[in-house]
């Protein structure tokens, strides 16, 4: 049987391997203008020790992308936000586009408050303002240090844990809304694009524990910043979200 280019296109994108069919798109996956893709951040993309002999994001990413399309990780497993910086200094000349993921070990970092002891709740949202002001300025100066590279950039969100207690579910979530709030903002600020994690992680088996990508999770991360690298018009400056 004798299948044509088309319908091999049409197969592939089906499988979820081909994002889009536009023109520009399929220039990129010719390798005529191939790019770079550069993963910054923490374990939502170095999650190598978490998925042992499985694929990690990052041989996931490199196995998704198009043809002659690089990847490359400076994520650290344990980086806070102020760590960045230090990745950005080692950003390959030849990067095209730069993928952000961090802000969960700053989280985690502010447990302590979900079990704090108050008498009254201004208590816990005075704290909660307070952690709030202080992250949103380490992620504000972290993403003016990625966006000085001039490379089109994608921030994410946090996604929700996976505990499997309820209570700690709960509040966790809650605890998140204020990280993400000032990720967002900054998003819209610098009309960069947003891929939303929380909206791709929904299923325990997106999870290798409770709060590290499975390959699952991994693969759904792929496809979308496969999709973002070759089909959006970065020279827009939109703040566009993604999920």
């Amino acid at each position: 049987m004798t299948i044509n280019r088309r319908e091999l296109l049409v197969a592939a994108a089906g499988a979820g391997l081909v994002a889009t069919t536009s023109a520009s798109a399929r220039e990129l996956t010719r390798g005529r203008s191939a790019g770079h893709v550069v993963l910054l951040g923490d374990s939502i993309f170095d999650n190598k020790k978490y998925v042992g002999s499985k694929p990690a994001v990052i041989d996931q990413l490199r196995a998704g992308l198009p043809n002659g399309w690089k990847a490359t990780l400076l994520a650290v497993d344990g980086s806070v936000t102020r760590n960045v910086a230090g990745q950005v200094s080692n950003i390959p000349r030849d990067a095209t586009h730069l993928i952000v993921s961090v802000g969960g070990n700053d989280a985690l970092g502010q447990a302590r408050i979900l079990s704090k002891r108050v008498s009254i709740s201004t208590e816990v949202f005075l704290e909660l303002a307070r952690i709030r002001d202080e992250f949103e300025k380490d992620y504000n100066n972290m993403l003016s240090a990625v966006l000085a590279k001039n490379k089109p950039t994608v921030v994410c969100t946090v996604y929700d844990p996976n505990f499997s207690q309820a209570l700690q579910q709960k509040v966790s979530k809650a605890g998140l809304t204020v990280f993400n709030d000032c990720i967002t903002r900054a998003a819209g600020r610098q009309s960069i694009p947003l891929l939303d994690l929380r909206l791709l992680f929904t299923a325990r088996e997106d999870y290798a524990n409770p709060i590290e990508p499975s390959p699952v999770g991994g693969a759904k991360i792929v496809q979308k910043i496969r999709s973002i690298v070759t089909n959006h018009d970065f020279s827009k400056k939109q703040s566009v979200v993604f999920a």
